[in-house]
Parts: C-alpha cells; structure tokens; sequence
C-alpha cells in the first residue's frame, strides 16, 4: 500500500465515521456507501470475512466495520482507487474459473480461488496481478480490524499503561526465539 499523509485527526474521523456506522446499523439503519457500488459492497463485505472471520475471540471484519472503513478511505482518498480495480481483477477470475461472479461463487469456490493468490511463492505466474491485489486487500482489511474497537480488543491491548517492574521477554518467548542469554 502507499503510506497516506494521514494526520491524529483523520484517523479519529475514520474511528467515528465507523462507530457511527455501527451504531446506526444496531439501530436498524443500513449503512449507504459513498464509494462502493451495490454489487462491489455485497462482494467486499464477504471477501474481508474471508480474510478475517469471526472466531471464538472475536467477531469478523464485517462485524468490526472494516467495509464502512475501507469505504471512508476510498472516499477520502483518491489513492485509493486501486479497491475497483481489484474487485474487478477478482470478479473476471471469478468468471473465468466458474462462470459467475465472486460474490455469486460458494464459499469453497471463493476459497479456492483466493488460495491461488494468498500464497505469493506458491502463486501461478499468470495470477501475479491477483496476488497483488490480494495482498493490498489482505493489508487494508487487518488495518481497518485491528483499528477498531473489536480488534483492540482482540489483541488485548491495554494503551498507555506504567508498568510497575520489567522484568524482560519472559523465558518461553525466548526460547521460542532461539534467543539465549
């Protein structure tokens, strides 16, 4: 992905424009996209539950607001364009492979064909395209996870807080690191 000039103060904008999605969608409003399409928000919504689903941890990417997220950058920023051509790239891979759209594929069908972009070594050369949209998809979907209140959560993160006594990467960590001291 390109490094985006994002400023605190657009980062708080996106954290709200979600939240504020969420919530409106809790209480019964459906979220209208300013960037996507009908047909690209029914795709994208299912591909970043492919890439994050829900767990036993936490909830999916949808749940976390990570299409409302990707829909607030690819307003914001025209940088951001390159969403269609991927969706575009996946729904013509899609065609060639089984006859229909991504969206229109079974869940198998959308497994299988993201397995043959999500490994970059194992990757056909015919399908290098895919695999760079792929990746730039997989990036943007953790980011948008991972920034929200959902996936704080998930990876337990406590802020800003003084740690009372250090006492180093514990012995397991660095053993599992080939670390000795």
């Amino acid at each position: 992905l390109t490094a985006l000039p994002i400023t605190p103060a657009d980062a708080e904008r996106a954290l709200a424009h979600v939240e504020a999605a969420l919530e409106g969608e809790q209480q019964g409003t459906s979220y209208r996209p300013k960037y996507f399409q009908p047909d690209e928000w029914r795709t994208i919504r299912v591909m970043v539950d492919l890439i994050i689903p829900a767990d036993a941890k936490s909830g999916s990417a949808t749940q976390a607001g990570v299409p409302q997220y990707m829909d607030f950058f690819c307003t914001e920023y025209p940088s951001y364009a390159w969403m269609r051509e991927a969706l575009r790239w996946f729904d013509g891979f899609a065609y060639n492979s089984y006859k229909k759209s991504f969206f229109r594929c079974s869940d198998a069908e959308r497994r299988a064909l993201f397995d043959q972009v999500a490994w970059p070594a194992k990757a056909a050369p015919e399908v290098r395209e895919g695999v760079n949209h792929f990746n730039r998809l997989r990036d943007f979907t953790a980011s948008g996870f991972f920034s929200s209140q959902m996936g704080v959560k998930d990876v337990g993160y406590m802020g800003n807080v003084a740690i009372p006594r250090w006492d180093g990467c514990p012995p397991e960590a660095l053993k599992h690191l080939g670390v000795v001291h």
